[in-house]
């Protein structure tokens, strides 16, 4: 247990030394809080359908933990480039712990980007419904980030290049990010656009925060925590065993 406090709270502290990183990864959320929130916000009200920064800020929260949670991933390339992940390796620590505290802290970070965004969204003009709900969104946001730090950690144990690596990571949470319902509402679009959508795990994450923070959910809370909680410890499991196995 010692290994994981150690491993998690070192991400933490090394991600924080990166002000220009932290500054960097704000750019994206908002971006498109400011540009679709007020570019698409008056149509999307004349079809009918409210406050449009009402219905995407969760989604842009939702996407700052992805981006930032997924690319945590790359700290295993940087690492093993410059040999401080065989020193890491060679301790007397089980392999499952250095990835479940490489994990909680990467996934850590990324909340604290999702909270920052949801600040930031406060300022441009999003207003939850219910404020004591916090906490619970809180628990969603941490879900998610576990889930895609874990991902992204995995991806990281099988390529051995920076470039690679970053392909890869663009190549899923692009799609991911695009077919969760967090720029536009799902229950319009063709069968087949809604059923990748059902398979895609961030879709229940954003549910979930749209319902905690504008009573806006469609799939269910107790749905969105069952597949959440099912799909990160999937992928925790998988990534545990793929850097178990990772050569050094």
């Amino acid at each position: 247990m010692k290994a994981i406090y150690i491993l998690w709270f070192r991400q933490i502290k090394r991600y924080s030394r990166s002000k220009a990183r932290i500054i960097g990864s704000l750019g994206q959320p908002l971006l498109f809080l400011v540009a679709l929130g007020f570019g698409f916000g008056p149509i999307y009200t004349k079809a009918g359908g409210g406050n449009y920064i009402q219905f995407l800020a969760p989604g842009i929260i939702a996407m700052s933990i992805l981006f930032t949670a997924t690319f945590a991933g790359i700290e295993v390339l940087w690492d093993r480039q410059f040999g401080f992940l065989k020193e890491i390796l060679v301790a007397p620590v089980s392999r499952v712990e250095i990835m479940i505290g490489r994990t909680l802290g990467g996934a850590t970070v990324a909340v604290v980007q999702g909270v920052i965004v949801f600040c930031l969204s406060l300022i441009i003009g999003f207003h939850p419904t219910n404020l004591t709900l916090l906490p619970l969104a809180l628990l969603y946001m941490g879900l998610i980030a576990i889930m895609f730090t874990a991902l992204g950690t995995a991806i990281a144990c099988v390529i051995e290049d920076m470039q690679g690596f970053q392909l890869i990571i663009n190549f899923l949470i692009m799609p991911t990010f695009f077919l969760s319902g967090a720029l536009f509402p799902m229950e319009s679009l063709p069968k087949a656009v809604r059923f990748i959508a059902a398979i895609n795990p961030l879709a229940y994450g954003v549910d979930a925060l749209r319902g905690i923070l504008v009573h806006g959910a469609h799939l269910g809370l107790i749905t969105d925590f069952t597949v959440l909680t099912s799909a990160a410890v999937a992928i925790m499991v998988l990534g545990s065993y793929l850097f178990s196995r990772m050569q050094v």
